[in-house]
């Protein structure tokens, strides 16, 4: 990255600027502002998570916002009600409270008297939920959003469920908010009410996988902020970005094919990252593009912002299967649409002659033609890496062909001429099971002459959601069902002598929560296909080969690493007891922040485990330490949260505890069950 620090504009800011709610409680706020707003009033930026402005994402913030700030804008950086520096308690995600909260600061700062009454919202992840769900309440100053790394469906694309089954993400975030919902403010900022702040927020939170698994169907708590449920409802423009290792490849192309306002899409190489500092690379000079966004939106700039096309996407070039990729080699393309013209879906049948199976499938015949069934061990995903990458530690998922020994396996022949995906692949399978209960995942891989498998693209099903994820219906077993899956967006370019592969299981763990029993999946190959979204090798790309500048920022707040950072991701099997494990730490260390005299460290340690083949020994506990340090000022959360399961329930229990020094000063525990709805 390129630290710029010759902008356009000198600014000037405030670290902590209070904003008043309705009901009393006051939001804090980090503002950058141009030093020329005092006598010209300039449109407004803002980026509203729970992530702790003061000091967890203080570097982060200050590689962007005074960048922003350097040409021209108001950038407000604000702490959501009971998070950093802000008062209250975050109870949940996305509540009508939250955005209610949102609403109040946008019409605050279109009245300041530095702004010129315009207003956008960005951010990634959270702050992009929060600016598309609060484009959907259309407050009345709100110009345009840029998101990154989001979704419009809270309940089929998010960490919770994919295809009505369990994500292990669905612990592992509710893990991370249990620690950052819990934390102190800093009393450098709010004083001698700190303890009292911070007492208010640990005994009124509870570990919010709780209230996650209280709704294992699509019901009003997901519908809640899902944009997806009335897309008019957005009414301003969109500049909507992603990556093909996020968890959150697919809203993009959904929101490009849905919203009936100026929109445009950006789909890099990258996992949860920014643009800017996306990982794996290229990274893009993203905060350019906003620039430009900004500029046509705020400010009425005639700059050719929308010219080109509508969705721009790295078309990735074939890889050997790793778990973490420094680059990812291809190419930009461009649609001028999406859906796009130019893309057309080509459907293979399952069957030996096209998309056949591997030698060791177990096949019968009988009038209605081919089945074959496969009934997968609990080790099948063990390899598949995070629903959502963030790329530390190295999470992608790594070669197939472990996996691959306990599914379906049907591959091509090997390709004669290059083969490129732009979309979403998906797969349609006739089927019968032998359990009321079954899941079924479908993986995608490019396969090398040398029998290297690198996973481009999966989808999970929970197939008492085949037709429903509100009304789900238990299985009749033996009887046969159709049942589509579909799988995430990708773009991949297959070369020649390379095969495809779509690998079909029963269980994904620990990326996916297995059934209550193991299932026989019985697959009719003749009258089941995978369909491709193929992009003609003849179509233009219709972008330059260099569309974005180098990534610039502002240069990154001063930080001291006091203590080594720790990453690891291990696999562990015991073959004397049949216990499996998968190890991940995610430890970022101590670090200190120069200009505020403050040490913080995070720890963050999950833990999934299995023994042998019993569906009902699968348990995944994640705990995080949290610890801010300044002077004699010396605290500490740690929490712990356990989920296990039987054929008919789900068990949490969870621990909070947080400490002065080495004084334990609160204590709470939970220990819960949940009934299993045909999950």
């Amino acid at each position: 990255m390129r630290y710029v620090t010759n902008l356009p504009y000198e600014t000037k800011e405030e670290e902590h600027v209070t904003i008043p709610m309705s009901d009393g409680v006051r939001l804090s706020a980090h503002i950058w502002r141009p030093t020329s707003s005092d006598q010209e009033p300039v449109p407004a930026v803002l980026e509203y998570i729970p992530y702790r402005k003061r000091d967890l994402t203080a570097v982060r913030d200050s590689i962007h916002h005074p960048y922003l700030a350097g040409h021209g804008y108001a950038c407000v950086r604000v702490d959501l009600r009971g998070t950093g520096d802000s008062e209250g308690v975050l109870r949940d995600e996305y509540l009508e409270r939250e955005q209610a909260d949102a609403e109040e600061v946008l019409a605050w700062l279109a009245e300041q008297p530095w702004c010129d009454g315009g207003t956008g919202m960005m951010g990634i992840s959270w702050g992009a939920f929060a600016a598309l769900q609060v484009a959907a309440r259309r407050p009345p100053s709100l110009k345009a959003i840029a998101i990154a790394s989001f979704t419009d469906d809270r309940h089929a694309d998010d960490m919770h469920y994919m295809g009505g089954a369990l994500l292990s993400d669905n612990l592992a975030e509710a893990g991370t908010m249990f620690a950052y919902g819990t934390c102190p403010p800093d009393p450098a900022v709010v004083g001698e009410r700190w303890r009292e702040m911070w007492h208010e927020r640990l005994e009124n939170t509870e570990p919010w996988v709780l209230e996650w698994l209280r709704h294992q169907r699509r019901d009003d708590y997901w519908r809640h902020a899902s944009v997806c449920e009335d897309y008019t409802s957005v009414r301003c423009p969109v500049l909507a970005s992603s990556g093909w290792a996020d968890g959150y490849s697919n809203a993009v192309t959904r929101l490009l094919g849905n919203l009936d306002v100026p929109r445009k899409g950006l789909i890099g190489p990258w996992s949860h990252k920014f643009p800017h500092l996306g990982e794996p690379g290229p990274a893009i000079g993203y905060l350019q593009e906003l620039v430009r966004w900004w500029d046509h939106w705020l400010k009425g700039v005639d700059n050719g912002v929308m010219d080109g096309p509508m969705l721009q996407a790295w078309m990735q070039d074939s890889v050997p299967p790793s778990t973490s990729y420094e680059e990812r080699p291809g190419r930009w393309v461009g649609e001028p649409h999406w859906p796009s013209p130019h893309i057309t879906p080509v459907t293979h049948p399952l069957s030996r002659h096209r998309i056949g199976p591997a030698q060791d499938a177990t096949a019968t015949t009988s009038e209605a033609g081919a089945a074959m069934t496969v009934r997968s061990p609990l080790s099948v995903g063990q390899f598949a890496g995070k629903w959502a990458s963030y790329n530390a530690p190295p999470d992608l998922p790594y070669d197939q062909r472990e996996e691959d020994g306990g599914s379906l396996v049907f591959d091509s022949e090997p390709l004669t001429e290059p083969v490129e995906i732009l979309g979403s692949p998906s797969v349609e399978l006739d089927l019968s099971v032998s359990e009321p209960v079954a899941l079924v995942a479908a993986r995608l891989s490019d396969v090398s002459p040398d029998g290297a498998a690198t996973r481009i693209s999966y989808g999970i099903l929970n197939l008492t959601r085949r037709d429903s994820t509100e009304s789900p219906e238990p299985l009749e077993p033996g009887r046969r069902y159709q049942a589509t899956i579909p799988l995430n967006g990708v773009a991949q370019a297959f070369p020649p002598g390379h095969r495809i592969r779509l690998s079909l299981s029963t269980s994904y763990w620990p990326l996916a929560w297995p059934a209550p029993k193991p299932a026989l999946l019985s697959v009719h190959e003749h009258s089941s296909t995978l369909t491709l979204p193929v992009r003609p090798l003849d179509e233009p790309d219709e972008v330059p080969s260099s569309p974005f500048g180098e990534p610039e920022g502002t240069p990154p707040l001063a930080m001291t690493q006091v203590t080594p950072p720790e990453e690891r991701w291990d696999v562990k099997r015991d073959l004397i007891d049949y216990r499996s494990e998968l190890d991940i730490v995610k430890d970022r260390g101590t670090v200190r922040f120069e200009d505020i005299g403050l040490e913080a460290g995070r720890r963050a340690h999950e833990r999934y485990t299995t023994v042998a083949d019993d569906f009902t020994s699968v348990g995944g506990e994640t705990t995080w330490t949290m610890r801010f340090r300044r002077d004699d000022w010396d605290v500490r959360v740690v929490t712990h949260t356990r989920l296990t399961c039987d054929e008919t329930d789900f068990f949490v229990d969870a621990t909070l505890d947080a400490y002065e020094a080495d004084r334990r000063v609160f204590s709470r525990t939970w220990n819960e069950k949940v009934p299993r709805d045909l999950l």
